[in-house]
C-alpha cells in the first residue's frame, strides 16, 4: 500500500517545499521496496566466519624473524671487524706487558686506539718499576712482527723506578695477525734495538 502525500507532509509546509518533497514522493513510489537481503547477509557473521579467516601465513613471519637475525648479526661482526685489525689486541684494548731480566720490577700496560683520519693509530703506555737510565740512553716502543722486532712506535724517559710513566705513542703502519709489543733499552748511538725490558705477559 503506497501511503498518501498529504498524510505524511501535512499542510504546513511552504509550497515550494512541498512541491520539492512531492517530487521526492513520486521518485521513491516508483523506484519500489528495496530488495531483500539473503538469509546468510541479514543474520549478520557467525563464530564459524570470524574464525574461518585467513590469517598470514607462518612461513611469512619465520621468514620476516630471520632477516632480522641476519641484520643483526652482520651489524655485530661489522663492528668487531671495525674494532678488530687482527693483532693480538683489538683497538680499545689494552695489553699487559711484565718485566723482563734487564727490569724484574717494571710493569706497563699498551692501550691500542682507533686509527684516526691518516691511518695513524695512537697507543697509550702505562709504566712502572722502570728505572733511570744513564746519559744517552732512552726506552723505545717497538712493533713485534712474526717474532721480531719490525718497526719502531716512540720513546720516552724514565725519572726513576718509583715514578710512573704514562705517554702517547703512535704506530703509523698497518697491523696484521699476531703483531706485538715490547719496550727496548736503546742507546743514541745504537742503530740496533736493545736489551728488551718489557714484553707481553701472554704472547698474542
Amino acid at each position: 500500500m503506497t501511503p498518501d502525500f498529504d498524510e505524511l507532509v501535512g499542510q504546513d509546509v511552504e509550497r515550494a517545499e512541498r512541491e520539492r518533497l512531492r517530487h521526492v514522493h513520486e521518485l521513491l513510489v516508483t523506484a519500489g521496496p528495496p530488495a531483500e537481503l539473503p538469509p546468510n547477509i541479514e543474520a549478520g557473521p557467525t563464530l564459524a566466519m570470524t574464525l574461518g579467516k585467513p590469517k598470514k601465513p607462518m612461513h611469512r613471519r619465520v621468514a620476516l624473524l630471520a632477516a632480522a637475525i641476519v641484520v643483526l648479526a652482520l651489524a655485530f661482526l661489522g663492528g668487531y671487524l671495525a674494532g678488530n685489525d687482527g693483532s693480538g689486541i683489538a683497538r680499545g684494548e689494552t695489553m699487559e706487558l711484565a718485566g723482563t731480566k734487564v727490569a724484574p720490577d717494571a710493569l706497563a700496560s699498551l692501550r691500542l686506539s682507533a686509527a684516526d683520519t691518516s691511518g695513524n693509530l695512537p697507543m697509550t703506555l702505562t709504566a712502572t718499576g722502570l728505572p733511570k737510565l744513564r746519559e744517552g740512553w732512552y726506552y723505545e716502543v717497538y712493533l713485534v712482527r712474526n717474532g721480531k722486532i719490525f718497526a719502531p712506535c716512540g720513546w720516552f724517559v724514565s725519572k726513576g723506578a718509583d715514578h710512573g710513566i704514562d705517554v702517547t705513542l703512535n704506530a703509523p703502519y698497518d697491523l696484521e695477525p699476531k703483531d706485538s709489543w715490547v719496550v727496548a733499552k736503546q742507546n743514541w748511538h745504537s742503530r740496533t734495538p736493545g736489551p728488551v725490558v718489557l714484553r707481553p705477559t701472554t704472547s698474542a
